[in-house]
């Protein structure tokens, strides 16, 4: 007699195999590399670094660093996020939004650019990175989900006011308060309007011009680049060092080094709001940007682990003198453009700009932070977007809300409270909408074939006397059982005495106990009243909740069908003979056999 052959368990190795790609998930993509993709890849990093050298040192201004720390940010963060992350495009390093959040949380604590400054700021990223590493780990992925379209679209355009009001002083040439509110910026800056050095100003507006003029006749251009150094021949032309204009300094020729981030017990307290603030934003950032790119290149994202990614980038980051990172929209769609084949492209800009900042470091010197200023300007306007605002606004009051609470709020709150507001607002008014679900009125159309069931607020319809029929959209959970008693209650007062309920469950998608109370004592009182509920198109989790709870026993299993069809056929043949005879409505097939019918005569 022959064996059938059982499966052989698998080994150790087979299990390792497995595992192995989680834990190093670039053992997933290496196979695909080879001589065209290095070559691809290659030209890809090349751009990416050229393109992230002038973003680099605006962001680490606007994070109130020195300009060298933005390329830090840009180097083994970016590899880290590369070979642990899950696109095959992403590009990580600073970000604007970012920058402004790490600017505004620190600057409270020590003054910016200072060594105390850094070392907080350092451990704000490592405690930002643990964050993330933690719910990736945890495979908390659809967390990000929470953080919606219209909490970010309206985020980032207050961040890109206050952006563009965090660089008056430096644009115009005057003296302003680091570090003040919104308005008492604006306020201080038109005070010092006669006192505008209008070759500084000259200086930043020929360099946002450069910028807008590249960026129009030669769109594959590194315009920001090119601006900075046209700004710098014009600051030389109009003899600008000479006449107040600040200069940046030459850059340390030196690549990233070691930094021990110290977090004691009261830093962690200080610094933990906002480097939970920093986390979501960044996460919010980097899938938002993966998943965009994903739709064109046709790969898989797997959230939790670019959670794991960007925790490891940051942590990264904050031990090598690299502050918050994110994904970067513009390097990204960059990097995609370019022909990157494979995450090797992220390595390459890395290994190029640490290059670059060694050859050319000391050319920086003759940089003015009015050129600076042009380019941050330019960077902050291209945060907004007013296509999603305009679409937002005129699809969804709800949202056009929440997008101008987080739009105010960031102007006016601490940045990290303005995002959890807009989360907060998002939930809130989510909670409102499936707390409050909807009872329809429904009612046969007579010129439909098979008398199929419409809204009657759409098309009025006359209803049956005895059977007032309603479909709940929505789930019956403990947020939502008042609200679905108060409305039934309305509706059987508003129907004719003793006219039974049929409600239509093919939109509750599941109950809990609270609901299952609520279904148990309903039905005894409206018993008591004469009247029956019943059910039909109930889905098999509902019903199987029903019977646990003995509310299918209240009901009873009598007054349960399987589909609508049969519901309105078994509840029919058990109304009122008397009131049938007098009723001229005959609005179901059905009632051609009851007495007073045409059938039944």
């Amino acid at each position: 007699m022959e064996q059938c052959d059982l499966p052989r368990p698998p080994s150790r190795l087979d299990r390792i195999r497995k595992v192995l790609p989680r834990v190093l998930p670039f053992l997933t993509w290496w196979p695909m590399v080879n001589r065209r993709t290095l070559r691809a890849d290659l030209w890809a990093g090349l751009t990416g670094a050229v393109i992230v050298l002038p973003q680099g040192v605006a962001f680490a201004a606007i994070a109130g660093l020195p300009p060298v720390y933005g390329l830090y940010a840009a180097m083994l963060p970016v590899v880290a996020a590369a070979l642990f992350g899950s696109s095959h495009h992403l590009i990580s390093g600073p970000t604007t939004a970012i920058s402004l959040v790490v600017f505004a949380t620190v600057s409270q604590l020590a003054v910016a650019g200072s060594p105390e400054y850094i070392r907080l700021v350092l451990a704000l990223t490592v405690l930002a990175g643990l964050a993330q590493l933690g719910l990736g780990l945890a495979r908390l992925g659809g967390l990000v989900n929470f953080v919606s379209h219209s909490v970010v679209t309206g985020f980032t355009a207050g961040a890109a006011v206050l952006i563009v009001t965090s660089q008056l002083g430096h644009f115009f040439g005057v003296t302003l308060p680091r570090g003040g509110e919104f308005l008492e910026t604006w306020w201080a800056f038109l005070q010092q309007t006669p006192a505008i050095n209008w070759r500084v100003a000259g200086i930043a507006a020929a360099t946002l011009g450069l910028a807008l003029g590249i960026r129009r006749l030669w769109p594959r251009a590194p315009a920001l680049l090119l601006a900075l150094i046209g700004g710098s021949i014009v600051c030389q032309f109009l003899d600008g060092a000479a006449h107040g204009a600040k200069l940046v300094g030459a850059l340390p020729a030196s690549l990233p080094p070691f930094s021990l981030p110290e977090v004691d017990l009261e830093t962690f307290r200080v610094l933990f709001p906002g480097a939970l603030a920093v986390a979501m934003l960044g996460l919010a950032e980097a899938v938002s940007i993966a998943r965009a790119v994903a739709v064109r290149s046709e790969q898989r994202i797997d959230n939790s682990q670019e959670f794991i990614g960007q925790g490891l980038a940051n942590i990264l980051g904050g031990f090598f003198s690299g502050y918050a990172s994110s994904g970067s929209f513009t390097r990204t769609g960059v990097n995609f453009e370019a022909g990157a084949k494979t995450p090797l492209a992220a390595v390459f800009s890395a290994v190029f700009l640490a290059a670059v900042l060694l050859c050319i470091a000391p050319v920086t010197a003759y940089l003015p932070i009015a050129a600076m200023a042009g380019v941050i300007v330019l960077v902050a306007a291209n945060l907004v977007n007013p296509r999603a605002i305009r679409h937002i606004a005129t699809t969804d009051k709800a949202e056009a809300g929440i997008l101008a609470t987080t739009f105010l709020a960031t102007l006016f709150v601490g940045l990290e409270f303005a995002l959890y507001a807009g989360v907060m607002l998002s939930l809130l008014l989510y909670l409102r909408r499936t707390s409050h679900p909807h009872f329809i009125t429904l009612a046969p159309d007579p010129a439909s074939p098979h008398r199929s069931l419409v809204n009657v607020r759409r098309r009025p319809l006359p209803e049956c006397p005895q059977l007032k029929i309603l479909r709940l959209d929505g789930s019956i959970f403990f947020g939502a059982v008042n609200h679905i008693a108060e409305e039934l209650h309305r509706i059987v007062q508003d129907s004719p005495e003793q006219c039974h309920i049929l409600i239509i469950g093919s939109g509750i998608n599941f109950i809990d106990a609270g609901g299952c109370h609520m279904l148990f004592h309903e039905a005894g009182s409206l018993r008591l009243s004469g009247r029956e509920i019943f059910f039909c198109s109930l889905k098999s989790e509902v019903m199987a909740l029903l019977t646990r709870g003995g509310c299918l026993a209240r009901i009873g299993a009598q007054n349960v069908f399987r589909d609508k069809a049969s519901a309105i056929a078994g509840i029919i043949a058990r109304l009122d003979p008397e009131r049938c005879a007098c009723c001229r409505e005959r609005v179901f097939a059905e009632c051609a056999f009851r007495p007073g019918g045409e059938a039944a005569e």
